[in-house]
């Protein structure tokens, strides 16, 4: 057992505290709970910052993007010593993670193939507890333009308009669009109801001269590409 676990943070040696070590050590020396305990920046009277980060840690299996998906609600009502500016503070400190990614993934704006799309879409949709549906708008170079949210539903599903789309496609003076929602079960295969609206997006897609090009269900850890598997 660490010697260090009996003791409160302050009573650690210098160089083992969180902020000390990232200041003298530097940021890669710091574990995931260390950094997160700098976050929360006090524990309790029970334990200390980097004891209750483990412990929060611990419960996502060790899993950042578990933890991504959190609530401030969830935070406060399961941990003794996090209040509404601690949980807040994981909370936000996350999205900014998740915002950070997703710039890096939009350096590369010529959409390619279906793994592009997924570039872009999983650090925004992957982790969702909820379901979104977006549309991703590109020009005649396959260049991306816009990427607009369509709409949000439930765990199990969410409402499209067909004519709202289009309208957006061609205020964007869009060449072609891509559909792109999540699945937060986990499940990447398409449902029936995904299907039809791909089919229905497509048909108004070629009338209006703006092709639907693939339609993309992404996961935390995968995706299913309509075009990839010859269904659009």
């Amino acid at each position: 057992m660490d010697d260090n676990q009996h003791l409160s943070i302050k009573e650690w040696a210098l160089e083992d505290r969180p902020r000390e070590k990232l200041i003298y050590k530097g940021l890669a020396s710091l574990s995931d709970a260390e950094l997160l305990a700098i976050l929360i920046g006090s524990g309790s009277a029970r334990e200390s910052a980097v004891e209750l980060s483990r412990k929060i840690l611990r419960d996502c299996n060790n899993n950042l993007n578990a933890l991504g998906k959190k609530t401030v609600k969830d935070l406060k009502t399961s941990y003794h010593g996090i209040g509404d500016a601690k949980a807040i503070c994981i909370v936000a400190s996350l999205e900014l993670g998740r915002r950070r990614k997703l710039q890096e993934s939009e350096e590369r704006q010529k959409i390619s193939t279906s793994k592009d799309v997924s570039d872009i879409f999983q650090p925004i949709l992957g982790d969702l507890p909820h379901e979104e549906f977006w549309v991703l708008m590109l020009n005649r170079s396959n260049k991306v333009i816009a990427k607009n949210k369509v709409s949000q539903g439930g765990i199990s599903g969410t409402v499209i308009d067909v004519r709202l789309i289009l309208k957006s496609a061609i205020d964007h003076l869009a060449s072609s669009i891509i559909l792109v929602h999540n699945h937060p079960s986990g499940n990447r295969q398409p449902s029936e109801a995904d299907s039809r609206i791909t089919k229905k997006m497509s048909e108004a897609g070629r009338i209006m001269d703006i092709p639907v090009l693939d339609h993309v269900v992404v996961t935390e850890n995968s995706y299913f590409s309509y075009s990839d598997e010859g269904m659009i």
